[in-house]
């Protein structure tokens, strides 16, 4: 669903939203997950400059990916270093030499570059039922909006402030809502003193290039599992995001690029990025922009703030990691609502797949962890096989995600 508005024919109301909506992912990544980073690099015995340069390599990676993509596409493609990936690198840099594991990062970036020239990704992607995408984004969103709340147990005034300002300004003013509770959000915690800008100075990153070296026991021990780990966790719900959104760009050039990116970064020490899931679903809804042809400026916006922090190194993601992990969670929390809400419309829409989806949606938020694979693909497979069993085999031809008032519209003329 490419969009024929130009640049130019944007006016400053068209760019607030979605430039937020960009903001708002990359704060939620690097505070976030991003201590995975560091942790990884401390694990590997990492000197500083090597650690800055894996924060300049991954940053600058997405930046450049997400805003070209999106840039191109006119669709907000979110890219984003791989987070289980990077859970997995504390364990496995413990007994990898470095420079091995730099050899597997490359080698697994170039398997997903085949994989997006061979297009069997695409194929697969687009034969899940659209309930069954839908049961699954909505199951790994849950936890970020249960997050929204459960913060109120441990900061209640901070949590109390930023639900109950979402809840007046969505009822007043929607469009400001997620833009409003950003700025509350930030200007308290200033007030409060619990954000320290004091000692802030911005520091230009150098990378260190490393020269990788290859073995078989980095190839069998951290490239193969990288790999999958990326494509299970990343990648397959990053897609069925987009697609849950009503945006049709193949994964084919999205898989291409950013395993092109990945294996130009990796001698500087990026481990692999990938299109968003999480994130991603920030800047692929209605809370980015109503009007779903303008969503690809988020990408854009996303891009641009990414190679900042790229461009400063440790500084500003060090910025954003010291926000308080409640104001995180959420932020997030608020800001994906909207998406969670629609998820489930469209999962429970459709009274052939209601089931299998609704299956798919626990089973996903169950978040079950299996031979080291993440429950993003746990949930899918239990999805597909449900759906499977209940109606006899999957689907046979293209799958397209039903908006979910479209759904339920078509869903209503079937009962009637």
């Amino acid at each position: 669903m490419s969009s024929s508005v130009s640049p130019s024919a944007l006016r400053l109301g068209d760019l607030v939203h979605p430039v937020i909506a960009g903001l708002i992912s990359v704060i939620v990544n690097y505070g976030g997950t991003f201590i995975l980073v560091f942790q990884a690099a401390k694990v590997a015995g990492l000197s500083p400059e090597l650690t800055a340069s894996w924060v300049w390599s991954v940053s600058i990676g997405v930046g450049i990916t997400g805003l070209f993509l999106s840039w191109v596409s006119r669709e907000p493609i979110i890219t984003a270093w791989s987070t289980p990936a990077a859970a997995f690198l504390v364990v496995a840099l413990s007994t990898t030499p470095y420079v091995e594991a730099v050899g597997a990062y490359i080698i697994s970036a170039v398997a997903f570059v085949l994989l997006g020239l061979s297009g069997c990704f695409e194929k697969v992607i687009r034969l899940i039922p659209p309930g069954v995408a839908a049961g699954l984004l909505a199951g790994i969103l849950l936890q970020f909006g249960i997050g929204a709340f459960a913060g109120m147990s441990i900061d209640p005034v901070l949590v109390g402030a930023l639900v109950a300002a979402y809840v007046v300004l969505k009822r007043f003013t929607a469009r400001y809502a997620v833009v409003g509770i950003l700025v509350l959000g930030l200007g308290f915690l200033l007030t409060q003193g619990r954000v320290d800008l004091s000692g802030l100075a911005l520091q230009f990153a150098a990378p260190v290039f490393t020269r990788p070296e290859f073995s078989i026991n980095a190839l069998l021990s951290v490239a193969l599992p990288l790999f999958l780990i990326t494509l299970t966790g990343q990648y397959m719900p990053g897609m069925l995001v987009l697609r849950n959104d009503g945006f049709s760009t193949s994964a084919n050039p999205i898989l291409t690029v950013t395993g092109l990116g990945s294996v130009l970064m990796a001698p500087f020490g990026s481990h692999a990025f990938n299109v968003a899931a999480i994130t991603a679903a920030i800047c692929t809804g209605k809370e980015a922009a109503e009007d779903p042809s303008k969503r690809w400026i988020a990408g854009v916006a996303a891009g641009v703030f990414y190679i900042l922090v790229g461009i400063f190194g440790v500084t500003l993601a060090a910025v954003f990691m010291a926000l308080p992990a409640t104001f995180i969670t959420t932020l997030a929390g608020l800001a994906l609502l909207g998406t969670i809400g629609t998820s489930l419309a469209s999962a429970m829409a459709e009274v052939k797949s209601r089931e299998a989806s609704l299956i798919t949606f626990l089973a996903s938020a169950a978040n079950i962890t299996l031979l080291g694979i993440g429950g993003a693909f746990w949930g899918l497979l239990i999805g597909l096989a449900a759906y499977a069993l209940l109606n006899g085999r999957l689907p046979t031809r293209k799958a397209e995600i039903i908006p979910a008032a479209d759904a339920v519209v078509k869903t209503q003329g079937t009962r009637h």
